[in-house]
């Protein structure tokens, strides 16, 4: 139903704000303001999303929960979807996403009302927690060191212990 109403509403919205821009400003200026704001949003959501990308893979190198970087790259890309598309009501929610403070608020909001429960990461690692700010963390682990190769020598492609 929610679905619904906001694809029924938001052409509505963008239409009549259309129509209440390019009375006051006409509608060349109307036109340029729409294609610079998708322009505008474009880098921001490149730059925003590169941030984005790098949080998450430290906090997969970090063996941290990568539950708000994830969240935080869907909100971008729910963002750019939003300044690519043309009106000025998609492109005010699409630059609100872009803010971080807004980000967090949405994330944190979201988060007392979603409750994981259980998350994976390749074929031996799981995640689990009991509702929001619970504390019980269940986790399996596999050691991932490697093995010596047969002989000690290195493979040739880094020094070994023995090079000068």
């Amino acid at each position: 139903m929610y679905l619904f109403l906001a694809f029924l509403l938001v052409p509505i919205v963008e239409i009549a704000l259309f129509i209440q821009v390019g009375g006051v400003i006409g509608l060349w200026p109307t036109l340029a303001i729409v294609v610079l704001t998708a322009m505008l949003g474009t880098w921001l959501v490149r730059t925003q999303g590169q941030m984005a990308m790098g949080q998450l893979q430290r906090a997969f190198s970090d063996l941290d929960d990568p539950t708000e970087p994830l969240a935080h790259g869907a909100m971008i890309l729910i963002a750019g979807a939003l300044l690519l598309t043309p009106g000025f009501f998609t492109d005010a929610v699409g630059f609100a996403l872009l803010m971080p403070p807004v980000r967090v608020a949405v994330f944190r909001y979201l988060s007392k009302r979603i409750t994981v429960a259980q998350f994976s990461m390749g074929s031996q690692t799981t995640y689990s927690r009991t509702g929001p700010g619970g504390d019980v963390i269940d986790g399996e682990y596999q050691d991932v060191t490697p093995q010596p190769r047969p002989g000690g020598k290195p493979s040739g492609w880094v020094e070994g212990p023995d090079a000068k």
